[in-house]
Parts: C-alpha cells; sequence; structure tokens
C-alpha cells in the first residue's frame, strides 16, 4: 500500500479499512458539480503538474484533500456561471461536500474551502434554477 499521507486508515471490529485520499477527491467533486451554478471545477497549478505526470484523474482536479486522523480538510477551486450569486453558490459547495464526504466516509470534516477561480459565460454556463 502506498504511504500513509495518500490512505486514510480506520480500524474496524474486522479489521481496517483504507480510503484513498483520490476516493474523497473524488466525491467532493461530484458533491460540487450537482450544485446549480457551478460550471466546472478548475484546475490549479499543482493538480496540474499532478495530471501530467499521471497522478490524478480529471474529476479530481481542482480539489486538494488534507487528512490528519479522522479529520478531512477539503479545498476545491470552481468555476460559477455567470449572473449566479458567488457567496451563495460558494456556500451550496461547501454544505453539499461536507455532506457527502461525512455520509460516504464517516470521517469528520473540518472545513471546506471554496476559491472561485472565474466566472463562465460560455453556453454551459446558464444560470440554473
Amino acid at each position: 500500500m502506498a504511504d500513509a499521507r495518500e490512505y486514510v486508515s480506520r480500524p474496524d471490529e474486522l479489521g481496517t479499512i483504507h480510503i484513498s485520499e483520490e476516493v474523497l477527491a473524488v466525491i467532493s467533486a461530484a458533491a460540487a458539480l450537482e450544485v446549480e451554478g457551478v460550471v466546472s471545477l478548475a484546475p490549479n497549478l499543482g493538480n496540474d503538474l499532478a495530471e501530467l505526470l499521471g497522478k490524478k484523474g480529471s474529476l479530481s482536479r481542482g480539489v486538494h484533500i488534507a487528512v490528519n486522523g479522522d479529520v478531512v480538510s477539503v479545498e476545491l477551486s470552481i468555476l460559477v456561471a455567470y449572473g449566479c450569486v458567488i457567496p451563495e453558490v460558494a456556500q451550496a459547495v461547501q454544505e453539499a461536500v461536507l455532506t457527502a464526504v461525512d455520509n460516504t466516509s464517516g470521517l469528520h470534516v473540518e472545513c471546506v474551502n471554496v476559491n472561485v477561480a472565474g466566472v463562465s459565460f460560455g453556453k454551459d454556463a446558464k444560470k440554473q434554477g
């Protein structure tokens, strides 16, 4: 198994459960993309380099996970559709990611930091709702 930073390990009565940080990143990305007003995730330099090296998939692009014991911190970058209220979209993303990670992994989410990297004016940027 890879080093301890890439997996979250939880002892269980029948053994140990290992959850990849990549899995947590994909769950976070999927939850964020379901929020109305989010057009896409925005890559950052670290994720671009990891993708070039073949270490990350495209769905988790723009998501960074930090784990300390059973506590998870999530940081993600998004593009918001033009015409949406940015603070409302960002707060909805925080709530969606927190709920998704907490419900699927059983880990406590300490924080969800949302970076709005831009506003999309394209045809996919229609205001939903």
